[in-house]
């Protein structure tokens, strides 16, 4: 089972917080707008945000096999653009996050 950065073991449905940078050819074709479809309908609430540097930041918090099948969304083939690599970054969850907006 993997460990959450407390240590301690993960279960699917325990809160989580994924923070992720996608990069490769992912702003100006609709990639937060798809990454927003795909967070709603896993029920996952945060925000998927464009970067000076050409990535998307994607927060993403709820279940942690929600926010886990989010990420194999961002890595799976038929994505808008091209993604080139995820990098990731769990944590707790911080709350006070409403829906999931584009940025």
């Amino acid at each position: 089972m993997p460990a959450t950065d407390g240590g301690g073991p993960a279960t699917g449905a325990e809160p989580a917080r994924l923070t992720a940078w996608v990069r490769g050819h992912v702003q100006g074709v609709g990639f937060r707008w798809w990454v927003r479809a795909r967070a709603l309908e896993l029920g996952l609430t945060g925000s998927a945000s464009n970067l000076a540097d050409r990535r998307v930041e994607v927060v993403a918090e709820g279940p942690r096999d929600a926010c886990e099948a989010l990420l194999e969304k961002l890595r799976a083939p038929g994505t808008p653009g091209r993604v080139d690599g995820v990098v990731e970054r769990w944590s707790a969850p911080r709350g006070g996050l409403r829906g999931f907006v584009e940025r």
